[in-house]
């Protein structure tokens, strides 16, 4: 049950190839980025990223230029898997890869970047490769791995290790054209905060939440998990984000069942996607 279930989740955040691209990833010998210690490695390869990725899709959302190029682009309602696979191989390449294929993959993001361009409706227009608006994407995403590690992870980092995981990000945000990405909690508030003034819920945010809580595309019988981590991912979203996107609070159920359901899910990924240890 243990194979099946590691397996089938693989095949979901990786796609088919997923075991060979695990292999390859991790097994290819070469300079890496990041040596093993480095705090984006605990981060990035702990099941927290699964709520965490799921309130990086929400939060990112709120900046309408971002929103527009989502729903113009990427096709994630069409191919949402897909979609879910090139990240997280992305993550996976630029953490755990050679430096070479850390670049290569860089490299063809920066690449798919260029193309993107278009005007919202609103008349405003927007380009992926912007480096104003690579740096809301990136902030909204490490804030968001950051947060679901401390509350979910096997073993949260003090803050000197969350700053530490910070300044490993923005090597990649760095490569990806981000300018002067923040490196410590400090500086990723700060960030933050300046952003806040752009970001309000456009009608394909609006869509795009609808999209990922209520009609995701999963079979029916990983509904009810699905659910437990979306449920999370909105309980760590600041009030000003739950407010745009329209998601009421539940104070009692979001102090008891909804994180005690985290811990329990990411527990079970965590066991899954681990390999048994061999016989003796």
């Amino acid at each position: 049950m243990r194979r099946r279930l590691g397996a089938e989740l693989l095949a979901r955040v990786a796609g088919e190839q997923g075991p060979a691209a695990r292999r390859r990833i991790h097994e290819t010998p070469g300079p890496r980025w990041f040596d093993p210690t480095r705090p984006i490695r605990t981060v990035h390869s702990d099941a927290s990223m699964f709520i965490g990725g799921l309130r990086a899709l929400l939060l990112q959302s709120l900046h309408p230029l971002a929103m527009a190029a989502v729903a113009g682009h990427s096709g994630y309602r069409g191919d949402p898997w897909g979609r879910l696979q090139r990240t997280s191989t992305f993550l996976a390449v630029t953490t755990f890869g050679t430096a070479e294929d850390a670049q290569h993959a860089v490299d063809h993001v920066r690449a798919v970047h260029q193309q993107i361009r278009g005007v919202t409706a609103g008349g405003e227009p927007y380009h992926a490769a912007d480096p104003h608006l690579l740096g809301w994407v990136h902030a909204a995403e490490v804030d968001s791995f950051l947060r679901a590690h401390r509350a979910y992870g096997a073993h949260p980092l003090d803050d000197a290790g969350y700053d530490g995981y910070l300044a490993d990000a923005a090597t990649v945000a760095t490569a990806l054209g981000v300018l002067d990405p923040p490196r410590t909690q400090a500086e990723l508030a700060a960030r933050l905060q300046a952003y806040r003034p752009e970001l309000h819920a456009t009608p394909e945010a609006l869509d795009a939440a609808r999209f990922i809580l209520f009609h995701p595309p999963v079979p029916l019988v990983a509904l009810p998990p699905y659910t437990a981590l979306a449920a999370n991912a909105v309980t760590l979203l600041p009030t000003w984000a739950r407010r745009q996107l329209g998601l009421p609070r539940l104070p009692l159920l979001e102090h008891t069942a909804i994180p005690l359901a985290g811990h329990a899910l990411t527990a079970t990924i965590r066991w899954a996607m681990t390999p048994p240890p061999p016989p003796p």
